[in-house]
């Protein structure tokens, strides 16, 4: 029986928990306590440990549900080991934040899904931009009908010199792709999200090996480009049964203008929008008229991310990232590097991609 403390493990002693998971569980130290880490690596656990103040060290994720009592566990690995590791932590009855994208496979985030609904516990993934201020504000429009249907997207997520010169991003076993599973989720997701997830019907895509497999300038490091195994653009289109529509871009290096740029575009019957920054398009009273907002709420996205995780754990609120949209989000990426590397469009429903 969970008490008033929420006793959280951390899988991965990476950036990603250093940086967000970690210390936006330590701002809820009255709900919150992180009881361990475990990571392959036993130098970084402990370095982490040591400087959290984390009492607890394991090599092993497995030897740490096993040992410890726990009610939440973060899942911050490489994206190999997702599904592996969320489902041993619903099985030790654990709540969990997974990082994106779920899986590497649709079948594993099916399981996943699967899993957290049988043993009853929330299951969530860490898709920060739809906790945006952005994203919360263009939301209530939306559920107020100020879009009305929204038929049409546009999905960037695309640097110009932006491969990551830290951690196995650059590693295709590791990772199942690039840009694509690693910025374009985001995007991505942050679209359906606004679209009301609605459900893929045939997905068209290409990708590009032409910058990181060379020497160039990095904006983001040095990175191993003797050894690039992933994408380093990747486009693609997606038709979803009720008649909708996306194009998306996704890119670690293009020779555009701008360093980064992540954005996405709506377009309904009632309005549009754009989102990063947010600006609202509408025709009203024979007006074409431009809605800006003057003010949103400042509190960092990750930081709301975690908070609404706690939240849900405690309370028993459910997520506004779920587990099912989670297979949904996995079967669209998943279809889009099958279509690439077959060069054909791949239907998606009544058929699965695996």
């Amino acid at each position: 029986m969970m008490e008033n403390v929420l006793r959280v493990g951390i899988i991965g002693a990476g950036g990603i928990a250093e940086a967000v998971h970690i210390p936006n569980y330590l701002k809820h130290s009255n709900k919150v306590k992180i009881v361990a880490i475990a990571d392959v690596v036993k130098d970084n656990a402990e370095k982490m440990a040591n400087a959290f103040d984390i009492n607890h060290i394991f090599t092993s994720y497995e030897e740490m549900l096993d040992t410890i009592n726990l009610d939440a566990v973060s899942v911050c690995t490489p994206n190999k080991f997702h599904a592996n590791a969320t489902i041993a932590a619903l099985q030790a009855g654990c709540h969990v934040i997974c990082e994106k994208p779920p899986a590497m496979t649709v079948a594993e985030a099916e399981q996943m899904a699967e899993t957290a609904k049988q043993y009853g516990k929330i299951l969530t993934y860490g898709l920060s931009f739809r906790h945006t201020p952005e994203v919360g504000a263009l939301k209530r429009f939306i559920d107020a009908d100020e879009l009305g249907e929204i038929y049409a997207a546009r999905v960037h997520a695309i640097r110009r010199r932006g491969i990551p010169g830290w951690g196995v991003f650059t590693n295709k076993e590791l990772q199942g792709g690039g840009p694509l599973i690693d910025i374009g989720v985001h995007m991505l997701d942050t679209a359906l999200y606004l679209m009301g997830y609605p459900e893929p019907d045939t997905v068209f895509g290409v990708t590009y090996q032409k910058l990181g497999n060379q020497k160039g300038v990095g904006l983001a490091g040095e990175w191993d480009w003797k050894n690039f195994t992933i994408e380093d653009m990747a486009r693609g289109m997606i038709t979803f049964t009720n008649g909708a529509s996306i194009i998306l871009e996704s890119a670690f290096a293009a020779n555009t203008e701008k360093h980064d740029e992540m954005s996405v575009s709506l377009m309904g019957e009632n309005g549009g929008a754009d989102v990063f920054p947010l600006k609202m398009y509408q025709e009203k009273h024979e007006t074409l008229i431009d809605i800006t907002p003057s003010h949103l709420p400042i509190k960092d996205n990750y930081e709301l991310q975690m908070e609404r995780f706690i939240a849900c754990c405690l309370n028993g609120e459910q997520p506004i990232s779920t587990a099912d949209q989670g297979v949904s989000l996995q079967k669209i990426i998943n279809g889009l590097y099958e279509s690439a590397e077959k060069g054909e469009a791949i239907k998606l429903t009544p058929a699965q991609v695996r």
